[in-house]
């Protein structure tokens, strides 16, 4: 390709940041996946397991291994959902606490150096240009006529 397209930078951007994640989180003895799974937990009042595949955009079997994994290393406990009697709700458990403080601090951190970097200005036009983009996906707009003789 002559000019990198959109989805490519896209792309090409959320590898980069999900290898420096996943670099990141073998310090902490973990993953981004479990990062992103302790971040998305309510730390208080739990979160109930079919909720969160959709909060995170996840496929249920793949979050099946990430929560299995994580209850085998103590992060999370699972308990019956008392409004729910078929439900499961997902707590953290005081480990799981702990890794989701340093997940919380990666996070904040990685954000901070790229606030240092990128004017106030440039990441509200990013904000804009993301939010457009997942606009038009959810309203199924990008295939709705042939562009490809353009």
């Amino acid at each position: 390709m002559k000019e990198a397209t959109i989805d490519y930078a896209l792309r090409a951007t959320w590898q980069a940041v999900a290898r420096m994640y996943n670099e990141e989180a073998k310090n902490f003895d973990s993953t981004m996946a479990v990062g992103f799974t302790l971040l998305s937990i309510d730390p208080k009042t739990g979160t109930p397991s079919t909720a969160l595949g959709p909060k995170m955009g996840m496929e249920a079997t793949s979050l099946s291994r990430i929560l299995k994994s994580m209850e085998e290393k103590g992060l999370i406990l699972r308990k019956p959902n008392p409004n729910d009697g078929r439900g499961v709700l997902i707590y953290l458990t005081d480990f799981g606490l702990e890794k989701r403080n340093d997940s919380k601090n990666t996070v904040l951190q990685f954000n901070e150096a790229v606030k240092q970097e990128v004017p106030e200005e440039k990441l509200k036009s990013f904000f804009e240009v993301t939010e457009t983009i997942n606009k038009l996906i959810s309203d199924k707009k990008m295939f709705t006529k042939d562009i490809s003789n353009q």
